[in-house]
């Protein structure tokens, strides 16, 4: 029987366990340009123990920022900084693949003055407020829909960011297709109304991840390569029509690829990620998707020690990725291992702030 914590075979990398550390937003990167800094290097070093790491999403171009005190992997600076952080995972004896991201329609123009508006697959405004620039929130902003020969541009920013994230020392790349952002927003039709060769179809609306996906694995080839995604998530004020017809369309072009993973979020509560509860009527994704991709699928999303164990044990997942118990517990994999008490996280610390509820929670003595 297979457990959590034995080695697992991804591309052409060994993990050394199946605890995978989740992307996680935390707003620590608050040096002038976003650039990584000592501080996130420490944090990130500390969690080393994961079989992976998976960073925080990391946008690839101005427009593709969404939040204050979020990195980019877009200049020179921010590379260097990026540098930083592998440096200290790999002399702590981990793995850590940089996650690609463009928030697409959530983002705010106080973020990128100089390119105006957030742009989108269709001029659909999101309900709700977002957190801009200068940590106050405000009402999202209607997006402009990009022009079909302005797509071209941001499949090449996701491939420069790839290039990046190979200066940068990353051992491989995740492409952020989830929780309502940029390509997510492509994917779904309560998002894209558009009428061109990327809108209308699951075909034509999974166009841009498929190519997005192509470009990076032109970059790293296709065993470095793995991609996120939420079937059924709400967040960011998403949804589909027919979740199960576009997720199996997108699962069967991904595993032709031959890409390293897929890294599908669990619906917990009304959103991917965002509690803890099973909706009802909603199935498990990971039950539903994973017999439809020919490769290493990790499940995230609301796990504890038990539920983690039962889905690798089961084969429902190869790895499980972990969020807020990562936050607080940096040696998660030794704890869950021992069956050992977890710290409490303090969810007060989660965004933005200094080292408090980031690199202060203790390890097991």
């Amino acid at each position: 029987m297979t457990s959590l914590f034995d080695p697992l075979a991804l591309g052409d990398l060994t993990l050394k366990n199946r605890l995978i550390m989740a992307p996680l937003t935390r707003m620590r990167s608050q040096q002038p340009g976003n650039v990584p800094w000592e501080l996130n290097a420490e944090y990130y070093a500390q969690r080393a123990s994961a079989g992976l790491i998976i960073s925080e999403a990391t946008q690839i171009a101005p427009l593709g920022q969404g939040y204050p005190g979020t990195p980019g992997i877009h200049t020179g600076e921010q590379v260097a900084g990026w540098r930083q952080v592998t440096d200290a995972v790999h002399r702590a004896e981990g793995l850590i693949f940089l996650q690609l991201w463009h928030v697409g329609r959530i983002s705010h123009s106080s973020f990128h003055p100089d390119e105006g508006l957030p742009v989108a697959p269709s001029a659909v405004k999101p309900s709700g407020e977002v957190l801009i620039a200068d940590w106050t929130m405000a009402p999202y902003e209607t997006p402009r829909a990009l022009e079909t020969v302005e797509i071209p541009e941001v499949i090449a920013e996701y491939a420069a960011a790839a290039r990046r994230a190979k200066e940068a020392g990353f051992d491989g790349v995740e492409v952020h297709g989830a929780n309502g952002y940029l390509l997510d927003q492509f994917l779904q039709d309560g998002s894209n109304r558009r009428t061109d060769a990327y809108g209308g179809s699951i075909e034509n609306r999974a166009r841009l991840l498929l190519e997005v996906v192509d470009a990076v694995v032109g970059v790293w080839g296709r065993e470095r390569v793995g991609v996120r995604l939420s079937p059924y998530g709400t967040f960011n004020d998403m949804h589909d029509s027919d979740p199960v017809a576009l997720f199996t369309h997108v699962l069967g072009k991904l595993s032709d690829r031959g890409i390293a993973y897929v890294h599908m979020i669990e619906p917990r509560a009304t959103s991917a990620g965002g509690g803890d509860t099973v909706q009802e009527g909603v199935p498990c994704s990971s039950e539903l998707f994973h017999p439809l991709f020919d490769g290493v699928f990790i499940s995230a999303g609301g796990y504890d020690r038990d539920g983690a164990l039962e889905a690798v044990a089961s084969g429902r997942a190869d790895a499980i990725a972990f969020g807020r118990a990562f936050i607080a517990n940096p040696d998660l994999p030794e704890r869950l291992q021992k069956n050992a008490p977890l710290n409490p996280y303090d969810r007060s610390t989660f965004y933005g702030g200094d080292a408090r509820g980031y690199t202060d929670y203790p390890a097991l003595g």
